[in-house]
């Protein structure tokens, strides 16, 4: 059995739910009622293709040793598309030019492919990567797990996030890109991460822009499997967070691994992931109560 079939997913169609709501059928994302938070019909237009815009899928994917087939160019230009009409009506990135959110949020998520890559090949030998499940906590406006399950069609994506806009925002690109390998989870990571259903069933966890890294640890990696990995997306000199994080990693069953600089195009020229391999299992009480980890870390 499929890791989407045993945890009750269904990646046919984009289904949103919380924690509390298992073990019954996922909850139909019509019932969380977001569903007036799309631009009008007269401003919105799903005919957007990769020809649109100004950017050097040759030239970029050669840097990241990435290739993007002609299809997967045209579902990241939907996306980009959908995000800056969405951005108009809610706060979902900065960003407000098309050129930058392809160099500044979706080059800088397929860069995380080949550290992710690199790590999972070296020490979870007995998986394949072809087939991964990951969760991208605190997904946001789906960066980077939407990017990333464009161009990883053969994966399992869960975006959580706690949100219901953002999840609305999600849900939407999910079926305007015809993506069949994303859940999205609307709820809060410590709920989900106690839930027995999300508990250490996924093969990787990631996080881009969400919290200092003791925090995301907590976060994250009670949702991963013993012998799988968290990637953290951080800054162009995360050192000192790195240490601070340490004790906290290794509590919640740890270590980490390596950091790897990865090109990017944000405001500080290159980011960091840094990559924790889990060996042991977390302890039942982690994690804490929500609001709990960002207030008191470990």
């Amino acid at each position: 059995m499929g890791m989407g079939m045993a945890l009750g997913f269904d990646f046919g169609c984009c289904r949103c739910a919380s924690a509390s709501a298992l073990p019954s059928l996922l909850v139909p994302f019509s019932r969380l009622r977001c569903r007036n938070l799309a631009p009008s019909s007269s401003t919105f237009s799903t005919s957007s293709s990769s020809s649109n815009y100004n950017y050097n899928y040759n030239s970029n994917c050669k840097t990241l040793s990435l290739s993007l087939s002609p299809h997967q160019r045209d579902q990241i230009s939907l996306y980009v598309h959908a995000l800056l009409q969405w951005n108009q009506r809610m706060n979902l990135t900065a960003v407000k030019d098309q050129s930058q959110v392809m160099t500044r949020h979706v080059q800088d998520s397929l860069s995380l492919l080949s550290p992710l890559h690199r790590a999972y090949s070296a020490h979870c030998s007995s998986s394949s990567t072809h087939s991964i499940t990951l969760v991208d906590v605190g997904s946001g406006a789906g960066l980077p797990g939407l990017i990333l399950a464009i161009a990883c069609p053969g994966w399992k994506f869960t975006l959580l996030d706690s949100m219901h806009k953002r999840c609305a925002f999600l849900e939407h690109v999910v079926h305007l890109t015809g993506l069949s390998n994303v859940n999205i989870l609307c709820d809060r990571a410590e709920n989900v991460g106690q839930s027995p259903h999300f508990k250490e069933v996924f093969d990787v966890a990631v996080a881009r822009a969400v919290a200092e890294l003791r925090i995301l640890a907590e976060y994250c990696l009670p949702l991963v499997r013993v012998g799988g990995l968290f990637l953290a997306a951080k800054g162009n000199d995360p050192q000192e967070e790195i240490e601070n994080a340490k004790k906290a990693v290794n509590l919640l069953g740890a270590s980490i691994l390596e950091s790897w600089a990865v090109e990017s195009h944000g405001p500080l020229g290159q980011r960091t992931a840094v990559i924790c391999f889990k060996d042991r299992a977390t302890p039942r009480k982690y994690p804490r109560l929500p609001g709990i980890p960002s207030k008191t870390p470990l």
